[in-house]
């Protein structure tokens, strides 16, 4: 019988952010139990790859779509595109 804590990602489920953030840290707290044959930490390693992906692909995602709102000395509300400092 297989461990549900081990069952793996696939890339057709749809996942939320949320969803895949639970599923890493779900992941790290097995990876670091060093109760894992070899075999099933490479197999959870490379899910927690394309978790990793999928986060920061959202995460790029989000980033874009969002808009820095301020309000000039005269007023006027003036739109612009987020633009991160690093």
């Amino acid at each position: 019988m297989t461990n549900p804590k081990l069952e793996p990602f696939h890339d057709e489920t749809p996942l939320t952010f949320e969803q895949a953030m639970a599923r890493l840290e779900e992941i790290v707290k097995l990876l670091e139990s060093g109760e894992l044959s070899l075999d099933e930490t490479v197999r959870l390693y490379e899910e927690g790859q394309r978790l990793r992906q999928f986060c920061e692909q959202k995460l790029n995602e989000a980033e874009k779509r969002i808009k820095m709102v301020t309000v000039a000395d005269d007023g006027t509300i003036k739109v612009s595109e987020f633009e991160p400092d690093f």
